[in-house]
């Protein structure tokens, strides 16, 4: 992966982990109710879940793209595809208040571990991160390099760009959540359009690449 390849991805890390959801969600719930430090350990639990997702979505990969090259790159414009409607959805999503109400008080105890547990369960909650991942990872590859350090640089800056956002919510969580929920729609149609056009600039990407 070439520099400005992975320049391309780290905006597509960021763009991912500010897209409001539950686990987002439930970072600014337990930096409401316990503090930052409540906060950090959920964050951490949902990181380490999403990295053992990133992991068996890159295992499938390595083998497909052991196995084929063609499937691999059906693939790929698949998931530019996946990018741009999954940015369509986001764009359309309501608001997220009436679904997900914040904690109001901060005296509801909170333990490290149990907040660590809930961050990784509402992560693993969802199968479709592994799809996700799936269609999202190969967008950035390159079959004919090396895997593993790939794998690895890809794993590290969707782990370090989520721990990051995550712990910036646990910090900011009185002052982000009303504003959050307030302007959920709008902060929906921002991330919405970054994956369209993420999603837009990998097809057009593609397609050169395959001439």
């Amino acid at each position: 992966m070439g520099f400005d390849l992975w320049l391309v991805f780290a905006a597509a890390s960021l763009a991912l982990a500010l897209t409001p959801g539950p686990n987002s969600l439930l970072v600014l719930d337990h930096g409401v109710r316990g503090g930052f430090g409540r906060a950090a350990f959920t964050a951490m639990g949902s990181v380490a879940a999403m990295l053992a997702m990133v992991a068996a979505s890159m295992a499938g990969l390595g083998a497909l793209m052991l196995a084929s090259e063609t499937a691999f790159m059906v693939l790929k414009f698949g998931g530019a595809a996946y990018l741009i409607w999954l940015g369509v959805r986001l764009w359309r999503a309501p608001s997220l208040a009436a679904r997900t109400p914040l904690a109001a008080s901060k005296a509801i105890p909170l333990r490290r571990r149990n907040a660590s547990m809930q961050g990784a369960l509402v992560m693993l909650s969802n199968p479709k991160t592994i799809l996700f991942f799936t269609t999202f990872l190969p967008q950035f590859m390159a079959p004919e390099r090396p895997l593993l350090p790939q794998f690895l640089v890809l794993g590290a800056t969707l782990g370090v760009t989520e721990l990051a956002v995550e712990w910036g919510l646990g910090a900011a969580a009185g002052r982000l959540a009303p504003w959050l929920i307030r302007h959920a729609r709008a902060f929906n149609r921002l991330t919405g359009g970054a994956f369209m056009a993420i999603g837009a600039m990998v097809l057009l990407g593609t397609k050169g690449a395959t001439r």
